[in-house]
């Protein structure tokens, strides 16, 4: 079968496939049986041991003898591998007798190509644990590795979510990973989740498991004052939208069916209290510091907030999940053309933060009328005076907020200045129907029309 044919067919497939997971979730070849209830009545919170604080790194080193690690794998970028942050990780080490190998191979925005590769070296090196230092790119990778690594015989798509791959869950329990970001952004550190663009289709899509989260997270926001400024900034509007889309997502009492049994529960199920307290949170964090700390590298307040704010928006996505912005970002950055990002190297690519964002105020103008009044407080948290606004204002309100924000940060103008024209939203949103698991956790369905309308208000936003 040619690729091309193979690629055709898998999209007809997303185009006319229902789940068949038992609650939109990353769990395949399960039956729920006939008595499971239409919605689900529970939510679980499950998080990785979270520890922060200015130099919290130079702990890893005991943290691994207190796990009686023998063979490290420290995984990170060619980027991240000369700089200081690694320098800690290695030095805390050999001062604490930790024998490891570096893979400093990960790519920035991973494919399925860059995963085989380092999944090759995991496998080869029989390791007992794993430190990821860097964004979350290294962090998706090394998780990816870590399980590929304990499930050796099994084929890649095994655990690749659904219509993509097969969504299977893993019956062998994996290795601990610690994890040490260096930007504050994806919230990788504590989710369940591995993040990939699939060449064969243009698109991103992922694995989800709760097995998947590190077991450790050192969140040091000494490692942030030395991310660029354009980092920085696409790093927080991914911090932006984790918030906002999981303060908007489905309610949980919404999404359905149950499961049939509770280990079955998706990762992603939809807003609750818990996460919606988390994105509060991060929604203030964003308002008092997001501007500072792009504009001033030395800002150690600023920064150290944003570092703490990334972890706690991926508290709230990895268990409420996200929707529609990053459902239509994972195709805007894997069909990228010959868009080239200041301070992210020479070649042509989408950052996920700028992808995720792009499309934001035309999302939550569409979303508005699922709760108006949700939407509202997210503009009241971010500065937006709502006094007299009418819950038919919710959408307008909230997108013009996200506007000022982007403006203030200087974000491109809209999917036209990073390459894409009107001639592109057909494949864009064909690249969009494989995240079934964000599609589904909106909070409102829409149909494909409805993803065109919304990719069409997003090429020019100003």
């Amino acid at each position: 079968m040619s690729s091309r044919k193979r690629v055709f067919d898998l999209l007809r497939t997303i185009n006319i496939a229902s789940c068949q997971c038992p609650a939109h979730g990353y769990r395949g070849n399960v039956q729920v049986s006939s008595t499971t209830p239409s919605k689900d009545y529970a939510f679980e919170i499950k998080c990785s041991t979270v520890r922060y604080g200015l130099g919290v790194t130079k702990e890893v080193g005991m943290d691994l003898v207190n796990l009686g690690a023998k063979n490290v794998c420290v995984m990170t970028d060619p980027n991240v591998v000369s700089l200081s942050p690694m320098k800690a990780v290695l030095d805390s080490l050999v001062s604490n007798g930790i024998s490891y190998s570096v893979y400093d191979q990960v790519r920035v925005e991973p494919t399925d190509t860059s995963l085989k590769h380092a999944i090759d070296f995991a496998k080869r090196g029989d390791y007992d644990s794993y430190v990821a230092v860097g964004g979350g790119s290294v962090m998706d990778t090394c998780k990816a590795a870590n399980l590929y690594a304990c499930n050796p015989d099994a084929d890649f798509l095994d655990y690749v979510n659904q219509p993509v791959g097969k969504g299977k869950t893993t019956m062998e329990p994996l290795k601990p990973v610690i994890a040490i970001p260096t930007t504050s952004g994806t919230g990788s550190e504590t989710t369940g989740m591995s993040i990939f663009d699939y060449e064969e289709i243009k698109a991103k899509t992922g694995i989800a498991h709760s097995a998947l989260r590190p077991l450790l997270a050192l969140i040091d926001p000494l490692h942030t004052l030395s991310v660029p400024q354009t980092v920085a900034n696409y790093a927080g509007f991914d911090i932006f939208c984790h918030a906002l889309e999981s303060f908007t997502a489905i309610p949980y009492t919404e999404r359905g069916p149950a499961p049939s049994n509770p280990a079955l529960r998706p990762v992603y199920q939809g807003s609750n209290p818990i996460s919606d307290v988390w994105a509060r949170f991060c929604l203030q964090c964003l308002n008092k510091y997001f501007e500072r700390s792009v504009y001033n590298s030395e800002d150690i307040e600023a920064r150290s907030s944003m570092h703490l704010a990334a972890t706690m928006a991926g508290v709230g996505i990895g268990n409420a999940g996200v929707h529609l912005c990053h459902g239509l970002a994972y195709p805007i950055a894997g069909n990228v053309k010959d868009y080239v990002p200041k301070d992210y190297g020479t070649e042509p690519m989408i950052p996920h933060g700028l992808a995720v964002v792009l499309t934001a105020p035309s999302v939550f103008r569409f979303t508005a009328a699922s709760d108006p009044d949700k939407h509202l407080e997210a503009a009241a948290i971010l500065g937006a005076d709502v006094t007299g606004k009418k819950q038919a204002d919710a959408g307008r309100v909230l997108s013009d907020t996200i506007l000022k924000y982007m403006d203030v940060m200087k974000v491109e103008n809209g999917l036209n200045a990073i390459g894409y024209s009107a001639q592109d939203i057909p494949q864009l949103v064909k690249g969009a129907l494989p995240q079934h698991r964000l599609l589904k956790i909106a909070p409102i369905p829409q149909s494909e029309d409805d993803l065109s309308k919304i990719l069409e208000d997003s090429l020019t936003l100003y």
